[in-house]
């Protein structure tokens, strides 16, 4: 392990327990995500290899029962939402169309193509949704709890995800399973809440994933097991999940559940810092002042130091850091520094 060319003075001693002081705050609750009608992108076709001359070829048979392709929602997709909405209504009138429907209720509630009318959404929704549609059931529960196109109803809500979450939304079980978490629509149930997390998680939702490891860190609704909690960890972190991220850092730069990897573990602090996460951008100061697993950068430190302060992360250790830094380095940091605090305290006024 590397180690500051210079010590600083008063700071040897807090060096040699650095690594423990790592550890981050007990992890905040999961957060519920944004609900969205949106259909998964299709993936990109791929481009045939080049022939020789077909003309004698025979054709391939059409399956009698092949689906019709959505031109509305593919209309949706390139943003012709005027034409998304005209397909999407024929296609309703003519054929009673329940993804139509979902879709309608979409435009209607972001404004695309049309005036945003919540009530006009939570109509063509509760359409889609009574004739068996998951996505409009799982965006309907999110306008039910938030008293979109009507009062508020958590109950309704609830049944909502419920139904979504038997027909196989991975975003309706994860929501539901913060509800057995909160206890408030259900009585407080870790266990059932773990089995949703897990449902979600296994269809790779990564919020899930996140929630579940904190569960098998914890042992909350499941058996304490690090190596579950840090495979999890691993899985959202890779699926971009900020929080993630800090956490499987923590866990790679500690060896908790997983094979110990200092230059790893920095990487991911480093990602998630980028990203705005001031845990990710404290922790990152301290590695980077200490010189732990990497070399020392006091400037770059100093950097991280300020920005996570200007966060709401106060540290005695990088304070007392910073204040004994050479005037030059300390001026360096700061100047580092300016481009985030200024956008930081753009954000705040």
């Amino acid at each position: 392990m590397s180690r500051p060319a210079r010590a600083l003075p008063g700071l040897t001693s807090a060096i040699a327990t650095l690594a423990l002081i790592l550890a981050v705050p007990a992890p905040a609750q999961p957060t519920k995500p944004a609900a969205s009608a949106k259909k998964p992108a299709a993936s990109a076709a791929k481009p045939e290899a080049a022939k020789p001359s077909v003309a004698d070829s025979p054709k391939p048979a059409v399956a009698p029962n092949a689906p019709e392709p959505d031109l509305a929602y593919g209309a949706y997709q390139r943003g012709y939402f005027l034409t998304a909405f005209d397909l999407a209504t024929k296609a309703v009138e003519q054929k009673g169309d329940v993804k139509a429907m979902t879709l309608l209720g979409q435009l209607y509630s972001e404004g695309f193509g049309v005036s945003r009318d919540d009530a006009k959404a939570a109509q063509w929704f509760t359409l889609a949704a009574g004739r068996g549609d998951r996505e409009a059931m799982f965006v309907l529960a999110g306008f039910r709890m938030a008293g979109r196109g009507g009062p508020v109803d958590k109950a309704a809500a609830a049944q909502l995800y419920a139904s979504a979450a038997k027909l196989g939304h991975a975003g309706a079980a994860y929501d539901l399973g913060l509800l057995y978490l909160d206890g408030q629509e259900f009585p407080q149930d870790f266990a059932r809440a773990a089995e949703l997390f897990r449902t979600a998680a296994n269809a790779g939702n990564a919020d899930a994933q996140y929630a579940l490891a904190t569960f098998y860190k914890e042992g909350r609704g499941v058996p304490k097991d690090l190596k579950e909690a840090a495979r999890l960890l691993a899985a959202a972190a890779l699926a971009n999940n900020v929080d993630a991220e800090v956490e499987y850092a923590i866990a790679l730069f500690n060896g908790s559940g997983v094979d110990k990897n200092e230059a790893a573990a920095v990487n991911l602090f480093s990602k998630a810092a980028r990203r705005g996460n001031a845990i990710a951008q404290n922790r990152l100061a301290r590695i980077l002042a200490a010189g732990l697993g990497v070399p020392a950068a006091p400037v770059e430190a100093t950097k991280w130091y300020l920005i996570a302060k200007a966060r709401g992360e106060s540290d005695k250790w990088l304070d007392e850091f910073f204040a004994n830094l050479p005037s030059a380095q300390r001026e360096a940091g700061q100047k580092a520094a300016e481009p985030w605090l200024k956008d930081i305290k753009q954000h705040r006024s």
